[in-house]
């Protein structure tokens, strides 16, 4: 399995990296991307990928953070994303959730970074809460380049243009919840050639770690739960969304 989305930069909730490593591994792990959301927590990625083999490293400003985002910041963005184990741009987007940067902030935040990923030939990876048609009126006026949406939380339409647009989704453990009926039916249509793992560790356990930090090592959980939405083994949800996460990243 490959865990896309995770924050093993968060200092804090992983205090031990080698032993998160080790534990997710154990649990059947092969690779783990580590997501940046600011220029400080990028870096931690990068340092991260250049420690251990199978981490690899996404770069960017989270759109909570974009009231802190200035030029001089993509130009760190720039110098990281030219590591070789960067394999994306982000996580970037819209959030009209949490009230901490205004629309002008995130646009302007948003659009820098869709200008490097272009001139870079890198996919994106976003983060979009509450906002996906206002990002998607954004997508579909630019050229199209590969595109992530990291924990699809959007309605039956936002997919659609989405799926239009050639975009893979992330999964995570909210596919497990009692009550995710609409996102389980939406994945379902989506199709399984379009879907990735993720755990957006230390946030979004699935069930039964619910409501405790996440981690790395509950990958299975979220590939059982999408296992069951298609009614096939975890052994062939592994081995799609493997394959997915390789294409879209450029993982050998």
């Amino acid at each position: 399995m490959i865990d896309t989305h995770c924050h093993l930069n968060d200092v804090k909730a992983f205090p031990n990296a080698e032993t998160a490593v080790r534990e997710a591994q154990m649990a059947g792990v092969e690779k783990i991307i580590v997501v940046g959301i600011d220029t400080e927590w990028s870096q931690i990625a990068i340092e991260l990928a250049d420690r251990f083999e199978c981490i690899y490293a996404v770069v960017g400003w989270h759109p909570t953070s974009a009231a802190k985002y200035n030029r001089s910041e993509l130009k760190k963005i720039k110098e990281m994303a030219g590591h070789p184990k960067c394999v994306a741009i982000g996580e970037i987007g819209f959030d009209f959730y949490w009230d901490y940067s205004s629309l002008d902030e995130q646009t302007a935040c948003l659009n820098d970074h869709l200008d490097l990923a272009a001139s870079l030939g890198k996919p994106v990876v976003f983060h979009c809460r509450e906002a996906y048609p206002a990002l998607l009126d954004v997508l579909e006026k630019r050229p199209v380049i590969p595109y992530l949406f990291h924990c699809f939380a959007g309605d039956e339409s936002d997919a659609d243009r989405a799926v239009a647009l050639g975009a893979y989704f992330g999964v995570d453990g909210p596919v497990t919840y009692k009550k995710a009926d609409e996102l389980r039916s939406i994945l379902k249509k989506i199709g399984l050639d379009r879907l990735v793992l993720e755990t957006d560790s230390p946030w979004l356990s699935p069930v039964p770690y619910r409501g405790k930090p996440n981690h790395p090592k509950y990958l299975g959980y979220v590939r059982d739960g999408l296992g069951v939405v298609f009614e096939i083994s975890s052994e062939e949800i592994t081995r799609a969304t493997t394959d997915n996460a390789c294409k879209f990243f450029n993982l050998r």
